[in-house]
């Protein structure tokens, strides 16, 4: 029996995609696997607009809460802990909707991913201080000298892609730019898929949603939970979870470096440029291509993928059932 497809459903921030994953779930008896880096962060819930309990007890969800945030997530492991919760899924003989925003996440998952050295504390540790005494651009012109290639499209102050191209070097004794084109995870350890994004046509319309989507952030108190999370926790400006969208600029505010107004403002902005780069992305991508704002877009989603798990019929005969109702 060939196997079940995945449904991959991507897009842009406030497009939709959480309520059309939950919607593809339910009709066709699936599970949802997160495609979210600040979702896998305990704590993290209003900033990242995470499901509630009450829905993650209808649909199982999974890769949330996976980390404190104290701590480092990437895309080599999100891609193998995916393709472990995808395979269960299927072993329940149930169809996942691997569903969200993180578009390198997605690219690890179905294209493969560089066979690089797994992160090293220590070394972080150490290009770190480095970079506490000397300056990002110091350690810019150091990575330079030993691979010209990456330092080449990074800017000088990049730091996190700066203390990752040092770390390969530090540890393995090899560029970046010399192991990024060899494969550690097979693309074909996904199996099947069918391959979905929502592109929205009016990006007005999907600026007003992002305004408003942030506002409900800070009205169901997005500053509060980032006060509750920096006593909990050794929480520095500096770790991925505190960079992420929102949580950025409440540090910023909490800090008394900006206003509410400006929080807002800057939030706000943060989504839309991220927004853009998540079009760039998906321009480059094999998908399916649906508009969100277009009449009986669902109803569209609904029919490709009733087609492409047309192979599962335990899926095929919930799908039938809940288009019947």
């Amino acid at each position: 029996m060939a196997a079940i497809p995945a449904v991959l459903l991507m897009g842009p921030t406030a497009a939709g995609k959480s309520a059309l994953a939950l919607a593809l779930a339910e009709r066709l008896d699936g599970e949802i696997v997160s495609v979210d880096s600040a979702q896998v962060y305990r704590g993290l819930d209003v900033g990242t607009a995470k499901p509630d309990a009450a829905t993650r007890a209808r649909i199982p969800h999974h890769l949330i809460d996976v980390l404190d945030p104290t701590q480092a997530y990437s895309a080599a492991r999100f891609a193998s802990e995916a393709l472990v919760a995808i395979a269960d899924i299927r072993r329940r003989g149930r169809v996942p909707v691997v569903a969200g925003g993180t578009m390198l996440y997605f690219r690890a998952l179905s294209e493969g991913l560089s066979a690089l050295p797994a992160a090293d504390s220590s070394v972080r540790a150490e290009i770190d201080a480095q970079a506490a005494r000397e300056g990002w651009p110091a350690l810019h012109a150091e990575l330079a000298r030993v691979d010209p290639l990456t330092a080449a499209r990074l800017q000088p102050n990049d730091a996190q892609r700066i203390q990752r191209a040092l770390e390969v070097w530090r540890v393995a004794g090899v560029a970046l730019s010399a192991l990024q084109g060899r494969r550690s995870i097979s693309a074909a350890a996904l199996g099947s898929t069918l391959r979905i994004a929502l592109v929205p046509s009016d990006r007005k319309r999907l600026h007003e949603a992002i305004a408003r989507r942030f506002d409900a952030m800070l009205a169901a108190g997005l500053v509060e939970e980032l006060r509750a999370l920096r006593g909990h926790y050794a929480l520095t400006p500096e770790l991925p979870s505190m960079r992420c969208v929102g949580y950025r600029q409440a540090w910023e505010h909490l800090e008394g470096r900006i206003d509410a107004q400006t929080l807002r403002a800057r939030g706000i902005a943060a989504t839309r440029q991220l927004a853009k780069r998540q079009f760039t992305w998906l321009r480059a991508t094999d998908v399916v291509a649906v508009d969100p704002y277009a009449e009986a877009a669902f109803d569209s989603v609904l029919a490709t993928a009733a087609h492409a798990c047309g192979v599962n019929s335990r899926a095929r005969q919930c799908l039938d059932a809940g288009t019947s109702n």
